[in-house]
């Protein structure tokens, strides 16, 4: 049984994964971190600690004592505020994902970090964007994020660490709120859909991006944790994607239960340029041939369940 130690664990992935992985593996075996501490079901139902990821020492005595075997390390500054605080998110991001690496290396455990279709930039093919392809991103973010993908590869190559990742789309919840990304209005124009039946989105009409929906997500990472190793040819990664769609797909969407659900557009330039640097679609092909890689949620049943559950269990 895995013992399983979850930085950044009251993120908008963390929260749930942490959840998922509790179900899945039990909840004394799963250490949820993070630099804050609240009165979250992630605090109080299971182990937890405060750990700043700069602090490699801290890390390294928890996962220790706890006696951990796999890490996921998620912690980090997304696209949009690593953009407004570059220098913060290269210091945060790369200097925890070192520490994370290292306490891996040293206790020899499984190692899971995210990357992100912001590892791409504007000279990346836009449509089926290949696995293996030009990666030259113009944000922080992007940077850290193909940066990343390397360091991970040579703690795999130099040292044998288990190292394996995903390079996500938008990830799309209504168990948490967006913090700082630039597919963030793909949460948002829910939660809006039911407040105020209208949306002002700040990414442009006709802007396609890749997007998915967490529950999918949440699987995707536990499938690849458990995926034979010896049949993974790129570990760190894999491309996956749910669906290609632009600010108007979503509003049609909604319009099939809410038919006078209208979006307005007031484009943000610096959202708006991270956004078309980023491919339209990309092929995931290679995570489903390496280890199966499937999506449950397309456009149209991810809607249904967004609005439901909002309704239900956010009672917005």
């Amino acid at each position: 049984m895995k013992k399983i130690l979850v930085t950044g664990a009251l993120g908008q992935i963390g929260s749930e994964l942490t959840t998922r992985l509790r179900e899945v593996y039990g909840a004394d075996h799963v250490l949820a971190t993070d630099i804050r501490e609240t009165d979250s079901p992630i605090v109080t139902g299971g182990p937890f600690a405060q750990l700043d990821v700069t602090d490699e020492k801290r890390m390294f005595e928890l996962a220790k004592t706890n006696k951990v075997d796999t890490i996921i390390h998620l912690a980090a500054l997304l696209s949009a505020t690593a953009e407004a605080k570059p220098l913060l998110a290269w210091n945060l991001n790369m200097g925890g994902l070192v520490n994370a690496l290292e306490t891996a290396r040293e206790l020899d455990c499984q190692f899971f970090t995210p990357s992100s279709i912001g590892a791409f930039g504007p000279s990346t093919p836009k449509k089926s964007t290949p696995q293996d392809t030009i990666m030259r991103p113009t944000t922080m973010y992007g940077v850290n994020k193909v940066s990343g993908e390397l360091l991970s590869d040579y703690y795999f190559t130099k040292f044998g660490v288990d190292t394996r990742g995903l390079r996500f789309p938008g990830l799309i919840s209504y168990e948490t709120l967006p913090g700082g990304g630039t597919t963030d209005y793909a949460v948002e124009i829910y939660y809006e859909a039911i407040k105020q039946n209208r949306y002002t989105s700040y990414i442009g009409e006709g802007t396609f991006m890749d997007m998915m929906y967490m529950p999918d997500a949440l699987d995707a990472i536990i499938n690849l944790m458990e995926a034979d190793g010896s049949k993974l040819i790129h570990r760190n990664s894999f491309n996956v994607s749910a669906m290609s769609a632009a600010p108007e797909h979503f509003e049609k969407a909604i319009q099939v239960h809410q038919p006078d659900f209208k979006i307005d557009y007031q484009v943000d330039p610096v959202r708006q340029a991270i956004a078309e640097s980023w491919p339209d679609a990309i092929d995931s092909s290679a995570a489903v041939e390496e280890w199966g890689f499937s999506c449950s949620y397309d456009l149209s049943k991810m809607t249904a369940d967004m609005l439901h559950k909002l309704k239900t269990e956010k009672r917005i």
